[in-house]
């Protein structure tokens, strides 16, 4: 059986080698559907590392809150997440108050450029940046978000409750503000046409989708208030006691829900999310996607099939006297439909290997042009790109394999 297997690969080699350029546009679609599933799932997987590895940077007793849910919002937010009033000083009071299983809260106010904050420029001598994420943070933000400080220091309590012009900086305001490795610390910025002392530069965080992370400049929490008394946008973040993520969670939502008058049977007028929870979200995001995309891949190889049916129709025609040779020595039916599917599965399967190889190259120009995007090809993508290129070769290959073998022998050699 080894020896019949070996024979019909080397038949098939042989009929792809004599007829290269029909070989090579029969396969033409399977290698297209492979490659559009290896590279699509190799972003995927890199954007699944680079967001599991963000929100567990922030760290996992980590409790985000604000008007409406963080994380992903797919098909925006509805009318009511619209309509709903900001998180107040009130409400964070609250917290603060009757949570007993939260060991820091870091609330953070901005001025409603866009959500969190988004918004305005920075300026130095002749360097500008725009837009940038600028809002008012209290002391404990490194703490409660795990947020490193690479130079220089965070600001403290004093110069929070003395609403100094200090200001800490993100990595990429800090590069485009100063470069040449000038050294930040202790020198005047301008913001929004505003003097501030810089004290400190954020570690920098490797984010998808944007910058906006590294993008941050931040104030002591009331001097940004005295500077637009009229800030009425809170977001908040919560560190949970160790083993109390669940009951923390539980009373910043009865705190909340009593500080903001929700009735007992209406929804939260708020939203919380946990590192885990935006994770799950994103994973259940993905997952849908590369279902849609091995439907994607896998209509393009069905029409790559269709190519190879054809292609081996024609091929059944132009060896009809082979066929009847064949089949005069004694060759019996399964051997004529081990043969011609063998020669399908060869063209479909080297479409799909040659398409794993432009996958993986694929992957790695992404890698390489997008250093925060750690993108590599998933097993999943592999298999997957592998076995439908194959199971598209049987599929097709049937009808022309069963056409060759019901061939009569007598007619099959007095075919010209």
């Amino acid at each position: 059986m080894a020896a019949h297997f070996k024979e019909n690969l080397q038949l098939a080699y042989d009929t792809v080698r004599a007829h290269k350029l029909r070989s090579g546009l029969t396969i033409l679609g399977v290698f297209v559907g492979t490659v559009t599933l290896m590279a699509i799932g190799s972003i995927l997987t890199g954007m699944n590392k680079t967001i599991v590895n963000e929100m567990r940077g922030f760290g996992t007793d980590t409790i985000f809150v604000y008007k409406f849910s963080p994380g992903i919002h797919v098909g925006g937010l509805t009318r009511e997440e619209r309509m709903r009033k900001p998180i107040s000083e009130r409400d964070i009071e609250a917290v603060r108050q009757e949570c007993t299983a939260c060991a820091a809260i870091s609330p953070e106010i901005f001025n409603g450029f866009n959500n969190f904050g988004t918004g305005g420029d920075a300026h130095y001598r002749n360097h500008d940046v725009t837009p940038i994420n600028f809002d008012g943070a209290t002391p404990a933000y490194p703490l409660v978000l795990n947020q490193d400080i690479s130079e220089g220091r965070y600001f403290d309590e004093f110069e929070n409750e003395h609403r100094e012009k200090v200001v800490v900086i993100g990595d990429s305001v800090a590069t485009a503000l100063f470069p040449g490795h000038e050294d930040p610390i202790g020198k005047t910025i301008e913001i929004n046409g505003m003097d501030f002392r810089v004290v400190g530069v954020f570690a920098k965080r490797k984010m998808v989708g944007g910058d906006q992370q590294n993008l941050t400049v931040q104030v002591p929490y009331d001097t940004y208030r005295k500077i637009y008394p009229g800030a009425r946008e809170h977001f908040f973040a919560v560190a949970a006691r160790p083993g109390m993520l669940d009951e923390a969670m539980d009373q910043i939502r009865a705190a909340l829900r009593r500080s903001r008058r929700d009735a007992w049977n209406a929804p939260d007028s708020f939203g919380m999310a946990t590192a885990d929870s935006i994770i799950s979200q994103f994973h259940d995001i993905t997952g849908k996607v590369a279902l849609a995309i091995v439907i994607i891949a896998s209509i393009g190889m069905l029409i790559g099939g269709v190519g190879v049916m054809n292609i081996m129709l024609v091929s059944v025609t132009e060896r009809t006297r082979e066929i009847g040779v064949r089949k005069a020595i004694g060759a019996r039916r399964r051997d004529i439909i081990a043969q011609f599917l063998s020669e399908a599965v060869f063209l479909t399967g080297a479409g799909g290997i040659i398409g794993i190889f432009g996958g993986w190259l694929f992957s790695f120009l992404i890698k390489f042009a997008l250093p925060n995007l750690p993108s590599s090809v998933p097993m999943w993508a592999v298999i997957a790109g592998f076995s439908i290129s194959v199971g598209v070769g049987v599929f097709f290959g049937i009808v022309p394999a069963v056409k060759a073998a019901k061939l009569d022998p007598v007619d099959a050699l007095r075919y010209e």
